[in-house]
């Protein structure tokens, strides 16, 4: 199955993730102008009403953009709505939503049939992101037009299962858009994700460590300094098991290699450091990023590195 229209834009075969926080229209425009899909979490527009601030600046800046550069329009982006009962701005937000005709909604802890409805009715498209099979054939059955495979390494609340092993079960039965995250951070691992059965690479921790990232000096910095073994991979802070950069649980005052097991209940703990603002998550794939750059310079690295690969394999 061809990837819906509006895809056509993309420069580079790429989703930026949303990142709680950290994502904002600052990264959201530069992404989008330089040919990858950008997106934002809902929730990080506070108080409510600075989402339709935030959509209107979008979508504005990008339509001056298509208007100044006929020849390369920018990528659609994306807004992240969680659709867990505990969101009790999810109704407002999807009305926001629609007001601006959000172009894709990516929906996460949750999946509701009414809702792709209503985003398929002003026009947009839904994905869900989703960590096993059985979860991807809930989200299919309720209407996702598309699904985002969040396998073992991704930054953030990840899965445990390997791209490999998830993609083909999920290609045996839906041919509908993938998108596949777990430790993409280079050209070649995007071109990886297409080979493995994907249509897109769902790209995060990368983003991290870019001028426009709406996070602090030293957590740039710690993507750029750390490797894989610098990930740790725990339920304690959230509830839910997720991809923890180690120097930040350490200045929590935390021994990251003996953490228990969470209590869903309590975002609090140790020092009184809280789950994102002070405990900083990342994915595995950080080992490819040396610099803190404009998310521009990210994408067109990531370009370049993308066409050497396919030029390698001759494809």
């Amino acid at each position: 199955m061809a990837l819906p229209s509006l895809f056509d834009r993309l420069t580079i075969p790429v989703i930026g993730s949303p990142l709680f926080i950290i994502s904002g229209p600052d990264l959201v425009i530069a992404q989008c102008k330089a040919g990858i899909v950008g997106s934002f979490p809902a929730l990080n527009a506070r108080p409510q009403a600075q989402l339709d601030e935030w959509l209107h600046r979008i979508t504005e800046e990008l339509a001056a953009h298509d208007r100044a550069n006929p020849d390369r329009p920018a990528a659609p982006f994306a807004v992240n709505q969680i659709v867990h009962r505990s969101n009790d701005r999810l109704e407002a937000d999807l009305t926001t939503c629609a007001k601006w005709k959000v172009p894709i909604v990516i929906t996460s802890l949750g999946a509701r049939e009414d809702l792709n409805t209503a985003v398929q009715g002003w026009g947009g498209i839904t994905l869900h992101d989703v960590i096993d099979d059985r979860f991807a054939h809930k989200a299919v059955e309720k209407g996702a037009d598309g699904l985002i495979l969040v396998c073992t390494g991704a930054g953030g609340h990840a899965g445990r299962l390997n791209p490999f092993a998830f993609t083909q079960e999920v290609r045996q039965w839906f041919d509908g858009p993938l998108a596949l995250s777990g430790a993409i951070a280079n050209g070649g691992a995007v071109l990886a994700a297409q080979a493995a059965g994907a249509d897109l690479a769902y790209v995060g921790s990368p983003f991290i460590a870019t001028a426009e990232a709406n996070a602090v000096a030293a957590y740039k910095q710690a993507v750029v300094d750390g490797r894989a073994d610098d990930i740790v991979y725990s339920n304690l802070f959230t509830g839910v098991h997720g991809n923890y950069l180690r120097a930040s649980i350490v200045a929590a005052g935390l021994d990251p290699d003996a953490l228990p097991d969470s209590d869903a209940s309590k975002m609090n703990f140790g020092s009184g450091a809280k789950a994102w603002k002070d405990i900083w998550g990342a994915g595995q794939g950080i080992g490819a990023v040396d610099a803190v750059l404009p998310a521009a310079d990210r994408i067109a690295r990531m370009a370049e590195e993308y066409r050497a690969a396919r030029t390698r394999l001759a494809l």
